[in-house]
């Protein structure tokens, strides 16, 4: 497989793929091992025309995909036998709270590059396979490091939620597509929650008393993270599970949290010294 942009998502695909015994390049803006650099044009139409799989998880920047413009021709002629992208259930916008699948609308967000680059890439084979992901958590990036660092809210909202999926449940349904149909596919878990909601599950986890509920205003948010709230949505999952078999092993972020927390007290335990006194 190829993949082009290795972020945290990526990155745990091409971990799991490795283990597998799969062959993986990453194309990063910096070559390293079995790493190809984004502007090494040679080395990376090489790596298309030579992989059986070729996967794109780098986001829009400015008003366009860098890898369409520079490599969308040559990917989009590879002789790869599975072409996908990962791309985001923001393309949906804001619905108001009610639920969106693969035949909503797109384009109506706040990120309409994200949408534009979504159907850019859906129009550029006729077998891709295109992941619309909502919020992306799992060890090292969830509710569970906010609120170690201080960093969490619980904003007063009532009735907004949002979608969230574990990051190796995109791992598991991406790699479900393998044998399966082209086309589009949200990855979610089964539970659209208030955010609230989370971040007093990872206190609970925790054993720490959840931070005090306040308004947007007082919350005093950067741009981005204000945006998070200006859009409300379920998503649905169902043509994943239908057309791919693919199921959350995380359906809700109850186990999703759990399992992180699993994860990182292993990790923590592995790259801790024992101390050992004589007697």
């Amino acid at each position: 497989m190829l993949i082009l942009g290795l972020g945290y998502t990526a990155s745990r695909l091409a971990m799991r793929l490795r283990a597998r015994g799969w062959q993986v390049t990453g194309v990063r803006r910096a070559a390293g091992p079995d790493m190809l650099a984004f502007d090494d044009d040679a080395a990376v139409l090489a790596a298309i025309d030579g992989a059986t799989h070729i996967l794109s998880s780098v986001p829009p920047e400015g008003d366009g995909d860098p890898v369409l413009a520079r490599y969308g021709g040559a990917i989009a002629a590879a002789p790869a036998s599975w072409v996908g992208y990962l791309s985001s259930t923001g393309v949906y916008g804001d619905a108001a709270g009610a639920w969106v699948d693969e035949a909503s609308p797109v384009g109506r967000g706040r990120r309409t590059a994200r949408a534009d680059a979504d159907l850019a890439w859906g129009a550029l084979r006729p077998d891709m396979r295109r992941f619309r992901l909502p919020g992306i958590y799992g060890p090292g990036r969830s509710a569970l490091d906010r609120v170690r660092e201080g960093k969490a809210y619980r904003i007063d909202l009532p009735g907004q939620v949002f979608s969230r999926i574990h990051v190796d449940d995109i791992v598991a349904g991406v790699i479900a597509s393998f044998d399966g149909p082209p086309g589009v596919y949200n990855l979610a878990d089964d539970l659209p929650a208030p955010q609230n909601a989370v971040t007093e599950a990872a206190c609970g986890l925790l054993g720490l008393p959840p931070p005090p509920l306040v308004t947007l205003e007082q919350a005093n948010l950067s741009p981005m993270a204000r945006a998070f709230y200006a859009e409300n949505r379920r998503v649905a999952n169902g043509r994943a599970k239908r057309l791919l078999g693919w199921k959350p092993l995380h359906p809700t972020y109850r186990e999703g949290l759990a399992a992180c927390l699993c994860e990182e007290a292993g990790t923590a335990r592995r790259i801790v010294p024992v101390m050992v006194t004589n007697p």
